[in-house]
């Protein structure tokens, strides 16, 4: 049986035992960790790599949307909040459900088989590493390219867009960055941060930057900043 790891991220000590009490029916979803506010859970996520979370909206200081917009790689997530008049942007952020509290079995239930079939589906179609030797086509507009993936220094997100970089050019495709991260190498293609990815092999020069962040100039004079999490990750990444 295939089990996703999950954390439960709330303030409330008592809304955390009621999601937990729910998936106890629920063996499929093993709960790693739990947090109780924004900064806690940013280091939890970054380094137990969920698969799901349970998250509440209000919370002291950073809200649910705060912590999605920080993060580098984000889980898949289902809202569990006493307001209701956030549903639409909950949505917008390609949550899988929105759960209001207090948490009822019947409507908790729809929720557990909606997140298992889309899980079960992510499994099924998990994408490959492409070798870095390999070719791929890119058509843009009117134009088209059929380059070696070693081109590429550059990636960034627009959306759900990418534009990649490549020699003299660059081109738009229909991909969002997080697909691109689990489509490439992670040897050699590093996320500078949420919206930004680099070949590291086209790296000429690093320098500290503010507040303990790193800046990366490209062999191509382009200069990248790598956030702070993405700064110790690159070090750690990076030394002996």
């Amino acid at each position: 049986m295939k089990r996703y790891k999950t954390i439960i991220i709330d303030d409330e000590r008592l809304a955390r035992e009621e999601v937990k009490r729910a998936l106890e029916k629920h063996k499929e979803f093993e709960i790693i960790a739990e947090a109780s506010h924004v900064d806690e859970a940013i280091t939890l996520i970054e380094d137990l790599q969920p698969d799901l979370l349970f998250l509440d909206i209000h919370m002291p200081g950073k809200s649910g949307f705060d912590l999605l917009e920080e993060l580098t790689n984000v889980p898949d997530v289902v809202f569990t909040t006493a307001y209701d008049q956030y549903a639409v942007k909950a949505f917008e952020m390609n949550a899988l459900d929105y759960l209001v509290k207090p948490l009822r079995d019947e409507r908790f239930s729809k929720t557990i088989e909606k997140v298992k079939e889309e899980l079960s589906n992510r499994v099924k179609l998990e994408p490959t590493t492409l070798p870095m030797h390999q070719k791929i086509f890119i058509k843009d507009g009117e134009k088209c390219h059929f380059i070696p993936l070693t081109d590429i220094y550059f990636i960034e997100s627009l959306e759900n867009y990418a534009r990649l970089y490549f020699g003299s050019d660059k081109a738009m495709i229909k991909r969002s960055l997080n697909l691109l991260a689990e489509k490439l190498d992670p040897k050699v293609f590093f996320r500078v941060n949420r919206s930004q990815m680099i070949n590291i092999h086209y790296i000429k020069e690093i320098h500290p930057y503010f507040n303990n962040k790193l800046q990366i100039m490209l062999t191509t004079g382009k200069k990248v900043e790598v956030s702070s999490r993405q700064s110790v990750k690159f070090k750690n990444w990076n030394s002996l």
